[in-house]
């Protein structure tokens, strides 16, 4: 699976199609993983946080190595990535406990906009500074626009009581991968 994730062209549609099926495939492993990822006693929360975003954060490592990237940049993507999905459940809690007045279905549609926006522009900056990453804004713009919009929607699976079987944990994954390959080709395309 690796080697067909590397060898994506995403300059053209099917690329992009593929990298909204591996976005979809990731998508449905990373909400199984706390299960999983519960059994190991005696590490900090946020460590197991961060070891849920693995799979997406694997795609991110290939999707960053193809745009011309080297292994250490694609590496150091991938951390980004792990520590941007830390803190987009952070501040997804931090809402959620300053809006404890509000109707669930609000709550969960705040918490969901801010971890959304907060996770794709840790992705966003840390990803254009590496050498090849793009560092014009517009780039990124339908990246964080959709993550942030995205988000919002997780919240609908937190309401429906679907968390483990997410359905939309998916479609995000899948549509921030796609964005950021397509941001990422923009700098090669520079």
């Amino acid at each position: 699976m690796a080697e067909a994730i590397i060898s994506i062209d995403t300059s053209r549609n099917g690329g992009l199609f593929a990298v909204a099926v591996a976005g979809v495939l990731t998508g449905i492993l990373t909400p199984l993983l706390p299960q999983l990822i519960d059994r190991i006693s005696g590490t900090p929360g946020e460590f197991r946080i961060a070891l849920v975003s693995i799979p997406f954060a694997i795609l991110v490592l290939f999707l960053v190595r193809r745009s011309a990237n080297p292994w250490w940049a694609a590496l150091l993507a991938a951390v980004v990535t792990m520590i941007a999905f830390v803190c987009a459940v952070n501040a997804a809690i931090f809402i959620d406990g300053q809006a404890s007045d509000a109707s669930k279905a609000l709550r969960n549609i705040w918490s969901g906009l801010a971890g959304g926006f907060t996770g794709t522009t840790i992705m966003a900056l840390g990803i254009s500074l590496l050498p090849s990453g793009p560092r014009d804004v517009v780039a990124w713009a339908p990246m964080l626009l959709y993550g942030t919009i995205a988000g919002a929607l997780l919240a609908l699976d937190n309401a429906l009581d679907v968390d483990l079987t997410s359905v939309l944990y998916p479609v995000w994954q899948a549509g921030v991968a796609v964005a950021l390959a397509t941001a990422l080709r923009r700098t090669r395309v520079s």
